[in-house]
């Protein structure tokens, strides 16, 4: 039989008893983590969201108590009264905050029974959790797990110094529509369709860039908020179809001003989490980061920066890389300090890693005992020796090759650098190494449909030593100079992950519409998706720019995991369904007749 609530009320949570407590009566409730039954003795884990407090039913001090404890499972809801004592020497748990005391119990309230959890809660390693899809369609309980709880309530803690810090700052939190207009440029749209406007639909925001331009030309001068955001992509690890992110824009803004300002509010975050990040944080323009790491967002709390081999490698006539030479590309290598004891099989991993991201082969040279190498019979002993010289490395170790274009090249040894490291254990704990990334390419190429992309958004300024370049690209019709063309653009990056990207905005009408001619969008395409935008940049919009910052990417930074559902409550798979609610769902009849919407099936 159940017990009532009542009027009891907890004078205590779980994870707040200390040694100062010992001899006061406490009431206690939560869920029973483990249970463990001794005969005379039952003793609990109780658990909420601040901790776990060790629970003691004597059958001799308190034998009704101890009678209703033996009904109690794993996962019941109880409440508990009684006396906090110290638990005896050699039984204190020094991984419990709460682990010298415990509660001996006089009275127990069952306040709701539990089935027994498809999966267990309590787990010594992660390696051991059930399966994520298993634990996403009981989200409920995956989510009383403490790492999870913690999470959660360190981005919450988290948010609420953005709000301080931005309301210090003097900017106005200003909430921008959910539903809008459809403007394809980038990912695609999640769209919703009018009932009251048959056959016409609303779109998402994949993020709320126009509005916030508009505010600045609007003269509200500093703008932020917490916005959500939604995307139809392919997802991975660190993407969501839907997302929050903090939004600012400010007017007559610099580079210089968002990085002060960005700094300053992740010096604030960070010490939430007991870090000190290093202010100004250092800078690197994109093509440096490609060049030294092989990404954008290079991890630097770890060395390992790619080695160029191309003049090493002068003459070569072995095919591969003689090729990617003659056709102006790269043949770079990666020196893994200690990796002359690399077994083969590893080598054939990192090989198969490597093909992920487009290289052909992965050439390798080991620098053991014995000189060893994958190109030893092509490219002979002395060639091999003054690449691996060349490569930085000394005995005892190794160097992994690749040969392509230059954007092969990084990417693949980019991903390898970064598998490498997680292999070899090579990155330090609670360490927090911050990177601002500048001077984005304006557009990208691709050869897939051979036309120019815009790298951030079409929104993005170019550098103004940059603009006569970028006149003579459109207007003189030189395209190839496209791809030379430099942005105002940044981005911010922690420990490898991108948690904040942003750029000065174009301002002016002409160089807003040289952007949309370089990408191929017609005046007439330019006028039917944004036209409104178009023509408030004719009322005198101020110069402006700003940043935004994926919550969940900054979580992800801060909490060290590498999989964003870890600090979401209630996130989707990788196919962005919801397993918890069976979403998305299908519509009943009457509800696709009044939206005009009819299922075709495939």
């Amino acid at each position: 039989m159940l017990d009532n609530l009542g009027d009891l009320e907890r004078s205590h949570s779980c994870g707040a008893l200390r040694a100062e407590d010992v001899g006061e009566s406490v009431t206690l409730m939560g869920w029973v983590a483990v249970r463990r039954d001794f005969g005379p003795l039952t003793f609990f884990d109780l658990r909420d969201r601040d901790g776990v407090t060790q629970i003691v039913f004597d059958a001799e001090d308190a034998p009704e108590a101890h009678a209703r404890a033996k009904e109690v499972r794993g996962e019941y809801v109880i409440a508990v009264r009684g006396e906090v004592v110290l638990r005896a020497e050699g039984q204190r748990n020094p991984k419990l905050s709460t682990g010298e005391v415990e509660v001996q119990a006089r009275e127990i309230w069952i306040l709701n029974e539990a089935r027994t959890p498809p999966f267990q809660l309590e787990v010594s390693s992660p390696e051991k959790l059930a399966s994520e899809d298993v634990r996403l369609k009981f989200r409920y309980l995956d989510l009383r797990r403490p790492q999870l709880q913690a999470n959660l309530r360190l981005r919450a803690r988290v948010v609420g110094e953005i709000h301080r810090y931005m309301d210090e700052q003097d900017f106005t939190e200003i909430e921008t529509p959910i539903l809008i207009k459809s403007t394809p440029e980038g990912a695609r749209d999640y769209v919703v369709p009018s009932r009251l406007h048959a056959g016409r639909f609303y779109a998402l925001p994949q993020s709320p860039q126009i509005f916030k331009q508009i505010c600045m030309i609007a003269g509200l001068d500093k703008y932020y908020q917490i916005a959500r955001c939604f995307r139809d992509e392919d997802l991975r690890a660190d993407r969501q179809p839907e997302f929050s992110q903090l939004d600012v824009e400010f007017s007559f803004a610099t580079p210089e001003q968002v990085y002060k300002l960005v700094e300053g509010l992740l010096a604030r975050v960070f010490r939430l989490a007991g870090a000190e990040l290093p202010v100004p944080f250092p800078r690197m323009t994109y093509v440096e980061a490609l060049s030294r790491y092989g990404s954008d967002k290079p991890d630097l709390r770890f060395g390992m920066e790619l080695q160029d081999l191309s003049h090493a490698l002068e003459g070569t006539t072995f095919a591969p890389f003689a090729s990617a030479l003659e056709a102006g590309g790269e043949v770079k290598g990666l020196t893994v300090k200690g990796g002359a004891v690399l077994s083969r099989k590893v080598l054939d991993e990192l090989q198969e890693h490597a093909k992920r991201y487009g290289a052909g082969a992965l050439g390798w040279i080991k620098l053991g005992d014995e000189l060893s190498s994958s190109l030893l019979k092509v490219l002979g002993e002395e060639t091999i020796s003054r690449v691996a010289a060349t490569a930085g490395a000394a005995r005892g170790d190794a160097v992994l090759i690749v040969a392509g274009k230059s954007k092969t090249v990084a990417a693949s040894l980019g991903a390898l650098r970064n598998e490498v490291a997680r292999r070899e254990k090579l990155i330090p704990g609670n360490v927090y190494a911050p990177l601002w990334v500048t001077e984005f390419p304006m557009f990208e190429y691709h050869e897939d449909d051979g036309r120019f992309y815009a790298m951030h958004h079409p929104f993005t300024s170019p550098l103004d030593d940059d603009l006569p370049l970028f006149e003579r690209a459109v207007e003189g019709g030189e395209t190839e100079l496209l791809a030379g063309l430099r942005a105002k653009a940044y981005d911010t990056v922690v420990n490898g992950i991108e948690v904040a990207g942003g750029s000065i905005r174009i301002h002016r009408r002409d160089v807003q519409r040289l952007v949309f001619k370089a990408l191929g969008v017609t005046e007439e395409k330019a006028r039917a998706r944004f036209g409104f935008f178009l023509d408030a940049l004719e009322y005198g919009t101020p110069p402006h720019g700003g940043i935004a910052s994926g919550i969940e990417r900054l979580m992800m930074a801060l909490t060290g995991t590498e999989n964003i559902r870890d600090v979401m409550a209630f996130p989707k798979t990788a196919s962005a369904a919801d397993l918890m609610i069976d979403a998305p769902g299908e519509l009943d009849p009457q509800q696709l007749e009044e939206l005009r919407i009819k299922i075709v099936e495939d």
